[in-house]
């Protein structure tokens, strides 16, 4: 540690896994049995590819709609190895993207799609009742907060969207001292507060999943990477020590569906890092933070930040790119920058947390659509459905997720498949070698225009431009 450095402001070791996996491996309730990688050919109903939120909650929803069906699980890591056990553990539904689903579906479909996100974060909860997980559910809600002067007012079209449509009375507009009596930092000027929305402990949600759908049947091969894939009937997956041959396949990938070519432009790759104080439940009591709802504010590049029942703090800064993101490497998950980043606006946000040590530091990816929503479909041939694009917001419309796929796989219907999320087209972003160069110095301009309004500045017209650029474009990325 340098003269310079403290505790505080050290940026902590790469330990290989997130806080909130360490914390929930350790623990044999969640470690659970093991689940080896597969050895030998074998056949199945459905074969999930993916272990982590999305996979899981499909086999769970298969389980429970056909508790007979054969569900084989290929996890290239261990279950909740990936995103799944590295967010920041927002349980949300979709109502903060109200003004713009209306603007794009229209409000009944808006609404629809609205009401069945906030039946996955109440169903989510109860998942964790019935089942034992105690994976640190509260649903106290959200709190959306202007952290400079630029961002007051953000909420105006949520507002304006929610009263036209008749639930004004579930959010509620906070003045600056407003916002402070819940959360107290100074740079807060302003907010609002929504009664959709829960936390979680990330890891223990998956692993608690991981244990439940053991129980009920389900084959969980871990550390077992497809290394080939041919859609059919059936479809054969081949791994390095065996093939599942599946009548239903299910890709729950994540960001990882970059790497193939059918997805490659229906989602990019950004990097999303939490850093994680020491317990300090002294200092949450002093900033009156005493529930669990989490924060966010109205970056471009936001900051999402929430308190855990010990009383840290984990601070996290979404849209970040390590590098030209071509391909998942190393940096996505743990960027000592990045971590610098978090810590100094960690500091900014909350200064009496400055001489707090920070003891855990991670990174991971997100599949970013261009929509800013997630896409649910059905490839030619009607064997192999996918679900991706979560944007950073995966934790509650996972299992939502995990309900459309369900039923798909299995050739029933319920409503949710009349969700307009189900057989969209995602947008498609720019071919290489345009799309990971433009990408990265529209992601820098976003960023350093943040930074720049963090300071209470105006940043340069160029800047303002180019982070601006994505959005004159189509996506629904940036400011």
């Amino acid at each position: 540690m340098s003269a310079t450095e403290s505790s505080a402001t050290l940026v902590p070791p790469d330990e290989g896994r997130s806080w909130w996996l360490r914390e929930a491996l350790a623990r044999p309730e969640f470690a659970g049995e093991d689940a080896p990688p597969l050895q030998g050919d074998t056949a199945a109903d459905v074969a999930i590819l993916g272990g982590g939120y999305t996979g899981l909650w499909t086999a769970y929803q298969l389980k429970r709609l056909d508790p007979a069906v054969d569900v084989v699980v290929l996890e290239q890591d261990i279950c909740g190895g990936g995103p799944s056990g590295r967010n920041g553990g927002f349980v949300s539904s979709f109502w903060n993207e109200l003004p713009h689903l209306t603007r794009q579906l229209g409000d009944a479909a808006a609404l629809a799609l609205c009401r069945a996100g906030e039946a996955s974060v109440e169903a989510i909860g109860r998942f964790c009742d019935e089942h034992a997980v105690d994976a640190w559910f509260r649903a106290d809600g959200d709190l959306g907060v202007a952290a400079s002067e630029t961002q007051i007012g953000a909420w105006g079209d949520l507002v304006i969207t929610a009263e036209r449509l008749g639930i004004a009375d579930d959010f509620e507009v906070l003045s600056g001292e407003g916002v402070r009596n819940l959360v107290d930092s100074s740079v807060f000027r302003g907010g609002i507060a929504g009664r959709y929305g829960a936390t979680v402990q990330p890891a223990r949600l998956a692993l608690g999943l991981r244990r439940v759908v053991m129980e009920m049947g389900v084959r969980v091969h871990e550390h077992t990477p497809v290394t080939r894939f041919g859609a059919g009937s059936p479809s054969v997956a081949e791994t390095p020590a065996g093939t599942v041959r599946s009548g239903a396949t299910v890709i729950a990938l994540n960001a990882w569906a970059a790497h193939w070519k059918r997805f490659r432009r229906a989602i990019t790759v950004r990097g999303s890092y939490i850093v994680l104080t020491a317990a300090a439940p002294e200092r949450i009591e002093e900033i009156g933070w005493t529930n669990g709802a989490g924060l966010s504010d109205y970056r471009a590049a936001l900051h999402y930040v929430r308190t855990t029942p010990d009383g840290r703090i984990a601070f996290g800064v979404g849209g970040m790119q390590p590098d030209l993101a071509r391909s998942i490497g190393p940096r996505f998950a743990y960027d000592e920058a990045s971590l610098r980043v978090a810590i100094a606006d960690l500091h900014r946000m909350f200064p009496s947390f400055a001489d707090v040590p920070v003891e855990a530091g991670w990174g991971g990816p997100i599949d970013v659509s261009g929509s800013h929503l997630p896409f649910f479909g059905t490839l030619e041939g009607g064997t192999v459905h996918h679900g991706l694009g979560y944007t950073g917001n995966g934790v509650g419309p996972a299992h939502l997720g995990g309900r459309i796929l369900g039923h798909r796989a299995l050739g029933r219907y319920d409503e949710v498949l009349d969700l307009p999320i189900v057989d969209a087209d995602p947008m498609r972003f720019p071919p290489e070698p345009i799309r990971s160069p433009g990408a990265l110095i529209a992601n820098r301009a976003i960023r350093h225009k943040d930074e720049v309004e963090d300071r209470g500045e105006q940043p340069n017209p160029f800047v303002d431009f180019v982070a601006r650029l994505p959005r004159r474009l189509g996506y629904n990325l940036g400011p």
